[in-house]
Formats: structure tokens, C-alpha cells, sequence
């Protein structure tokens, strides 16, 4: 089949790609009727219901032409193109890394994480002429796809809160060349139904492998592109700890010493630091990953609801970061910390309990020492 030439517009408010032989499409586009035969694809900047985008639409299209519509609140967008297959993938996020000290990052988001959003969206447009049946198929794989990719980066939860809950999709294909044709019409639409489609002549799975592998490399190039990479405290933000959580629970079991701002400045300094620690990061998110795992029941043989006194890893793990901090005495004040479980310690999981105490306990054996 030739090539079909695509005329893409950018404006401040808005993109569109044209195709004067008209495209086939599957969306869940705000202003469209899920499957239509439309020449122009329109992303408006914007929030709008359906009447005032059908009407932006209008406007920024200036012509009377067939469209779909929907509305983003960011129109930055990278193409790709495999042969038969162009990715246009579409990337808004309301989250930046911010520096918190010399050596760690955390993410944040002016709107906060209960108003936050991080969308990556896509148009595909595939140079076939394709029947609505295997357009609902590249669909669904897309959509499967895309959960699949972000499940297994394993984010911080308040991360995935807010990743893709207002992201859309377009799947865009050729209609056959006499779509337009008397017989091809049935009550002054083309009747897409019984039109001849070139399904037979194409690979179903190799096409779907394709769009598989292609929705996978630019997710990857987004979250790049966006310079969304997730840290410790990003993690410790994820299980509701914060870094002044930590020093009052580390001071609470202080005996025979004034507690000052002096104390509790340095306590706060010595955990920063040894959160900066890869061999640090390293245990404490083996243990939030087990949790993760073992409290979601993934693993057949664990069960840990009523925190079980024949687990023990988790202990292993206290003690190698309060060894790993401050050496063989922190790991006598972990035990302190572990039974006595203070401040944030206590309501916290079977695993994770015990790494913090193991970093609390190693923090204040430093400082002490020092």
C-alpha cells in the first residue's frame, strides 16, 4: 500500500492530524462516537465539556471538515514511526524532582498529590486499512500494555495514584478506497461493517507484537522525557513515613540526656545522610518490596496478617542497617527500638517495622558516638 502523507498542525493551543483520504478510528475521545471515518484527529489545550470542545474544535480546525476531538491540559508530544506504525505519544505531568539535600531528591507536585496528575497518552496511526474488529484489538493491547508496563516499575503508591487517570487513546487506520462509493453507503453513512478490509493479508500477531513492543519504548521515552525517576524518599513518602516522623520516634527512647534542637538537628542530619547509603537503600527496599508482596498475598506460602513470630527476616534486615550505620553497638540499640517501637515504628507493617527501627537505631548510635 503507498504511503499515506499525514499534514500534523501544532499550535499554542492545539495539534491536529489531517488526512484528506480520511482515517478509520477507535477512541475514547471526548467529542467522537467510539468508531468513526473522520479526516482530522484534534487535541485542544483545555478542560471543556463536549459542547464547548465540538465548538473550540471548530474554531481551531477553520474549515468544515469530518473530526474526533479530545482536550489535555499539555499538548507536548514526540513522534515515533516503525514502518506501517506512527506513535504519537502525548505527555502531561504535574510532578518535578526537587532537590532535598546534596545527595537525595524527592518528587513533589504543586497541586499536591490528592489533585496531581501524570498522563501519557496516544495516538497510533497503523497504514493499513484495517476492519473496527482489529482496531478494538490494537485497542485493548495498548490499554493491557500500558498496565502491564507501569505495574511492573513497581512506583511509589502515591505515584501510581495519580498516573494515567485521565489519559486517552486513538487508533487510527485507512478506510478502503471506495468506502465512499453508492453501495458502500447505507442511510448517508458509510456502512463500515460490511466494507472490504485487508484483515486477511496481515499478521494479527505480528501486528499486535509490534504495537506491543512500540507502546512499551515510548512510555519509556516519556517518563524520560518528563525526567520522572523515583528515590528512597519517594518510597518513604509511599508508606506515610516523613524524615521529622522518623527523628521524633529515634528521640523518644533517649535516656539520661537533654533532648535540644541541637540533638534533633543532628539526628535529622545522620539520617539524610544514611539514607544517602546505597548499601542502606539497598536493604530498606528489600524489605518494602517483600511487604509489598507478602501483604498483597502474591507469595502462595506467606502469610504475615497476625506478623508472625517464626519470621525473623525481618530482623536480619533491622540489624544489618543498624551495623551498617554505626557498627556492632548500634545493632544492642535495635533491639531497644524494635520491642519498644515508637512514634511512626509502631503502626507500621510486619517487614518494615524493623527496618526503620534498624535506621533509627543506627542514627542515634552515630550521633552519640560522635
Amino acid at each position: 500500500m503507498a504511503e499515506t502523507e499525514l499534514n500534523i498542525t501544532k499550535k499554542d493551543n492545539g495539534f491536529c492530524i489531517n488526512n484528506p483520504e480520511f482515517f478509520l478510528t477507535f477512541s475514547d475521545f471526548l467529542v467522537s462516537d467510539g468508531i468513526d471515518i473522520v479526516e482530522n484527529i484534534n487535541i485542544l489545550k483545555g478542560n471543556y465539556d463536549f459542547e464547548e470542545l465540538a465548538e473550540a474544535t471548530e474554531d481551531f480546525n477553520q474549515l468544515e471538515a469530518s473530526y474526533i476531538s479530545h482536550c489535555a491540559n499539555s499538548i507536548n508530544y514526540f513522534h515515533n514511526k516503525y514502518g506501517d506504525l506512527e506513535l504519537f505519544t502525548f505527555m502531561e505531568s504535574d510532578v518535578e524532582i526537587e532537590k532535598f539535600t546534596e545527595e537525595l531528591d524527592v518528587a513533589n507536585s504543586k497541586k499536591g498529590f490528592e489533585d496531581g496528575e501524570i498522563n501519557i497518552s496516544h495516538i497510533i496511526y497503523i497504514n493499513k486499512t484495517l476492519s473496527p474488529k482489529v482496531l478494538l484489538k490494537v485497542y485493548k493491547k495498548v490499554v493491557k500494555t500500558k498496565s502491564k508496563f507501569f505495574q511492573s516499575l513497581n512506583l511509589p503508591i502515591h505515584i501510581q495514584n495519580i498516573l494515567n487517570n485521565n489519559d486517552f487513546l486513538a487508533i487510527l487506520a485507512n478506510v478502503p478506497e471506495d468506502s465512499f462509493e453508492e453501495e458502500n453507503i447505507y442511510e448517508d453513512s458509510v456502512d463500515i461493517v460490511n466494507n472490504q478490509y485487508d484483515d486477511e493479508n496481515i499478521s494479527l500477531e505480528s501486528l499486535l507484537t509490534s504495537v506491543e513492543e512500540a507502546v512499551i519504548i515510548s512510555c519509556e521515552d516519556a517518563l524520560t522525557k518528563l525526567e520522572l525517576n523515583f528515590g528512597i524518599l519517594d518510597y518513604l513518602v509511599s508508606e506515610g513515613i516523613l524524615i521529622g516522623d522518623l527523628v521524633e520516634a529515634g528521640l523518644e527512647l533517649v535516656e539520661g540526656v537533654e533532648v535540644t534542637d541541637e540533638i534533633k538537628t543532628k539526628l535529622e542530619k545522620q539520617i539524610l545522610k544514611s539514607l544517602s547509603d546505597i548499601n542502606v537503600i539497598a536493604l530498606l527496599m528489600a524489605a518494602i518490596r517483600t511487604e509489598d508482596d507478602f501483604t498483597n498475598n502474591r507469595i502462595r506460602e506467606v502469610d504475615v496478617s497476625d506478623d508472625p513470630a517464626y519470621l525473623y527476616s525481618d530482623e536480619v534486615l533491622g540489624l544489618a542497617i543498624s551495623n551498617q550505620i554505626a557498627g556492632t553497638k548500634a545493632t544492642f540499640n535495635f533491639k531497644r527500638y524494635d520491642e519498644a517501637k515508637p512514634g511512626i515504628i509502631y503502626g507500621l507493617g510486619p517487614m518494615v517495622d524493623d527496618i526503620f527501627a534498624g535506621l533509627i537505631a543506627g542514627c542515634m548510635s552515630k550521633i552519640f558516638e560522635e
